[in-house]
């Protein structure tokens, strides 16, 4: 039995954690090509604080998220939350009701059109429409995908949400990346990191991790080559040096920016005769810091081509939808907090220690006991 109202964490302006409250709301109906979902697990992305914070701008001083189509779809209230697990519990108009119980995970784009090869206004499911930091969500059937597999727990599911691995896997198609090229990895640890190690892996290429030492077995143990220490940058070069047997990054996939960024380049750039490609960097991120300075004439008279990467494509949630059905991607689930305790979960996201890899989920407290408590990070 569908109720007619459900809990929810409902944000209600740009702000601190305050402007999350825990609420009744009504519970949604599936429309015309859309299903509903009970949601079981949702990944924490840091999209979810950025927008919340107004951290988006596209011009200096701006204080809102983002409007590449034009106008703003994040609207208030609103209910945040992309990287969706669960089980379809009802369908709209047009979906086959055999769907009905079936467990998926959400391609989280608010696609502005069919087009499969790229996504020129990127949008999400969180942002500019409802998602699934709530006990129901309706939405789309063609992008909600099953994932039958009964070796993986929802929670796990859901750690492996497109938020991430998405945007992993566009940054590296973006900058072309091909078998045997050496990769460096920022901010290695995080659900973007864990991911692009892995895809890395499965295309053939080569990743070297940038983290903390106290990571690098487990870094390690998904797939870096190498894990290059980030507390200390001042011999960074030389160190990548030691790594590679003296030979340059091909590519960096950076999640850092700030002043970062610039070094970042000279660990492509410091033996051309040694490259038979571009230098390459991809920024899905900026950790770091919003504004790196860097010399132009180091960009182009050293061809650096510079890629920016938000949301990817139809296609390549597909084939990210297959290589978890067949096994190839692993999650790399670090824990999960109760809907109700989202504000915990917030801080704890903000302030994680050195334990801290992979992604949190947030389970609706009445999927606890079954799908959120044996990875429970609220006493933490």
């Amino acid at each position: 039995m569908i109720p007619n109202t459900m809990k929810a964490m409902v944000l209600t302006g740009h702000g601190d954690i305050d402007k999350l409250e825990y609420q009744d709301v009504t519970t949604p109906k599936p429309g015309t090509g859309e299903v509903l979902v009970q949601v079981t697990a949702t990944a924490k992305n840091n999209t979810d604080r950025k927008a919340r914070e107004g951290l988006y701008p596209t011009r200096k001083g701006e204080m809102k998220s983002f409007q590449m189509g034009g106008k703003p779809t994040l609207v208030f209230p609103r209910i945040q939350g992309a990287d969706i697990a669960g089980r379809i519990v009802a369908v709209g108009e047009g979906v086959d009701e055999e769907r009905i119980g079936e467990r998926g995970l959400l391609d989280f784009n608010i696609y502005a059109n069919d087009r499969r090869d790229i996504n020129l206004t990127p949008d999400y499911y969180g942002h500019g429409a409802d998602g699934g930091y709530a006990e129901y969500v309706a939405l789309p059937s063609d992008q909600f995908y099953s994932i039958p597999n009964p070796g993986l727990a929802d929670a796990e599911v859901a750690s492996m949400g497109m938020c991430s691995y998405q945007t992993a896997m566009h940054m590296l198609t973006a900058a072309h990346i091909r078998a045997g090229e050496r990769v460096l990895v920022t901010g290695a640890s995080g659900g973007v990191g864990t991911a692009l190690i892995q895809l890395c892996r499965i295309m053939g290429a080569i990743p070297y991790a940038l983290s903390k030492q106290d990571k690098a077995d487990s870094l390690l143990a998904l797939g870096a080559e190498a894990v290059l220490d980030r507390s200390d940058m001042d011999s960074f070069v030389e160190r990548v040096k030691a790594e590679t047997g003296g030979k340059p990054f091909d590519a960096v996939m950076d999640l850092v920016g700030g002043e970062m960024t610039d070094l970042f380049i000279d660990t492509m750039i410091f033996d051309m005769n040694a490259r038979d490609t571009y230098p390459r960097l991809s920024i899905a991120g900026a950790s770091g810091g919003n504004i790196s300075e860097i010399l132009w004439t180091r960009i182009y008279l050293y061809q650096v081509q510079i890629f920016g990467v938000s949301h990817g494509t139809r296609e390549e949630a597909e084939q990210l939808v297959a290589w978890i059905r067949n096994g190839q991607l692993r999650p790399v689930l670090h824990g999960a907090f109760r809907l109700s305790q989202l504000h915990q979960a917030e801080r704890y996201f903000v302030n994680r220690g050195s334990n801290y890899l992979g992604k949190i989920v947030i389970v609706p407290d009445s999927q606890w006991e079954e799908h959120g408590k044996h990875w429970s990070l609220e006493n933490d």
